[in-house]
């Protein structure tokens, strides 16, 4: 299994019609095959039972530079996996990508392979902070989508509480950004902390909340 095995086999499932309506929906100008994530799926699934961590993060970084939509997704999807170790060489690869958000569905699939690896070690929320200070409306909210782990215990360690407190003092910082995109990532980390923290929700809304905008409070409160 070569990287160039890979592309071709994401390539050959390409659906002209379903292409061209995915192009249409996500807005974002770069090749799209029309390729589902079921089909997704079944690919990155039969690669991972024919190489190792090194292989696989080859190949991941070149579906990723191919700039192909589907290739990018399948590439955060060969990563995405609750235990590698030693994991660094896979939290550098997806950092590679953080500058390179341009649209949410790539982005979120990205997060979801990286929020594994930062949620096994917290000392990387030092490089996610550095990510709340950055031009790019993508990597902003990138730094709220990867720590969501941090927001889904019911017993969390105190460690984690304090991360949850570091990670809504980012949020604090968002709330008066006008981009959509950020809001939106303010009102998922805190709906999806209010499920098994809401008092920490409630202080934040009760501090914070005039700052928001009325959809972002409204969806933020939306479980409480």
């Amino acid at each position: 299994m070569t990287p160039q095995d890979a592309l071709d086999q994401v390539i050959a499932l390409q659906e002209p019609v379903k292409a061209a309506e995915m192009a249409a929906y996500h807005k974002v100008e770069r090749r799209y095959l029309g390729v589902s994530n079921p089909q997704l799926d079944t690919l990155y699934k039969a690669w991972r039972k024919e190489t190792d961590i090194p292989q696989r993060i080859e190949i991941a970084a070149f579906l990723w530079d191919s700039n192909i939509h589907e290739a990018r997704i399948a590439a955060a999807k060969l990563l995405t996996q609750a235990r590698i170790n030693p994991d660094a060489d896979v939290w550098a690869e997806i950092c590679r990508w953080v500058p390179q958000f341009d649209a949410w569905a790539i982005a979120d699939h990205a997060c979801g392979a990286g929020a594994r690896r930062l949620h096994l070690n917290a000392a990387r929320l030092d490089e996610v902070e550095a990510w709340t200070k950055d031009e790019s409306l993508w990597v902003r909210r990138a730094a709220l989508v990867i720590t969501l782990p941090y927001t889904k215990s019911n017993n969390p360690k105190p460690e984690e509480l304090v991360a949850r407190d570091r990670i809504l003092g980012w949020a604090a910082g968002y709330v008066s950004d006008p981009e959509w995109f950020i809001q939106k990532s303010i009102s998922w980390w805190l709906r999806s902390l209010s499920k098994h923290d809401p008092d920490r929700v409630r202080v934040f809304l009760d501090e914070h909340g005039s700052q928001m905008k009325p959809f972002a409070l409204k969806d933020a409160a939306r479980t409480m």
